[in-house]
């Protein structure tokens, strides 16, 4: 598994897996425009100023896509999705530890931070698996029951 730059037909794909607007916010954050279109879809993910990857098998299929940004001077990994025909296979694990290692060396950060939301079990789950915590935010986060974890 490897990530690449994330092409037009991984954005199509990706937009496939959120079926509806509670999917899209859930994963979204706030702002993201529902109904989306491929141009929609593409300006409300900030290519221009967040780091945006697809991770793919050997052969070629698109399995996740994440992002990363400087926040707080850590990695921020966000807007992190497994394709969801794929999911509980550990694909979460290999995104999440490449973003990682390639956003750190990138930023010169240290330590990496993610935002999830609490009711997201299986994600907070993954997360701490990967030696994720959660941790005090030193601001008002805007999304209701969102909790923000850290890894040094």
């Amino acid at each position: 598994m490897r990530l690449t730059q994330t092409s037009d037909e991984n954005f199509i794909e990706l937009m496939s897996w959120f079926s509806n607007e509670d999917e899209l916010n859930l994963w979204s954050g706030p702002n993201f425009r529902y109904p989306f279109d491929l141009s929609s879809f593409k300006a409300d993910l900030k290519l221009d100023t967040l780091k945006s990857f697809s991770l793919i098998s050997n052969e070629g299929e698109f399995l996740a896509f994440g992002q990363y940004y400087l926040r707080l001077g850590m990695c921020h990994l966000g807007r992190l999705v497994v394709n969801p025909n794929l999911r509980g296979k550990g694909i979460a694990s290999h995104l999440i530890k490449q973003l990682s290692i390639l956003g750190r060396s990138d930023l010169r950060a240290k330590s990496c931070s993610l935002f999830v939301l609490g009711h997201n079990e299986s994600a907070i789950q993954a997360y701490t698996k990967l030696g994720f915590s959660i941790a005090d935010y030193p601001e008002e986060i805007p999304l209701k029951n969102c909790l923000y974890m850290v890894k040094e």
